[in-house]
């Protein structure tokens, strides 16, 4: 059963969400959730070209939950190192829920760790049709299934590019504050 979890993300409400009521950053969070855990994770990114592996290791004693990532912006990396069927590309597009959900099992699977996190979507400037610019997508897999957010994000490329790796770092955070 596919859990639609499809939610416009506002500025407004974006770094307040994604910030504890003690100040802490999530990317804080999330490397103290998946230690006591004894969790790790990997990631599989396109849109967002790495910054969610950055945020993920910018924490010091990260080795110990992060096992790495592959940056597949070019569609040929999403078939060849992610197991992703041509097929699914070919007929919803690399901007989707099915590449995004995709991504996430298939870095999860060829990894070998307990969850798998993916970035997808379209940064501009130029659309990426039938994708307008600022359609993300990220995803997270784990044994208890996979979940997806759809993002309708505006901004600079790059601002646009680390919205959707904080939202990201953000689906982690919800994941395993779900599992506590």
């Amino acid at each position: 059963m596919q859990k639609n979890n499809s939610k416009e993300v506002k500025i407004e409400s974006f770094s307040s969400k994604m910030l504890s009521g003690l100040g802490r950053i999530t990317d804080d969070q999330v490397a103290e959730t998946l230690k006591e855990s004894n969790q790790t994770v990997s990631a599989a990114e396109s849109l967002t070209g790495g910054l969610v592996c950055e945020r993920l290791t910018n924490i010091a004693g990260s080795s110990v939950y992060f096992m790495g990532g592959i940056v597949s912006y070019h569609n040929r990396i999403k078939v060849t190192e992610l197991q992703i069927p041509g097929s699914v590309i070919a007929k919803h597009g690399a901007v989707s829920i099915e590449v995004a959900k995709a991504m996430a099992e298939g870095i999860r699977k060829r990894f070998k760790t307990d969850i798998g996190l993916s970035s997808t979507g379209c940064a501009g400037p130029d659309p990426q049709p039938p994708a307008p610019v600022g359609l993300a997508y990220v995803s997270v897999a784990s044994i208890k299934g996979t979940e997806f957010r759809e993002l309708h994000l505006q901004g600079t490329r790059q601002e646009i590019r680390e919205k959707a790796a904080q939202a990201a770092i953000g689906l982690l955070w919800e994941h395993l504050e779900v599992e506590k």
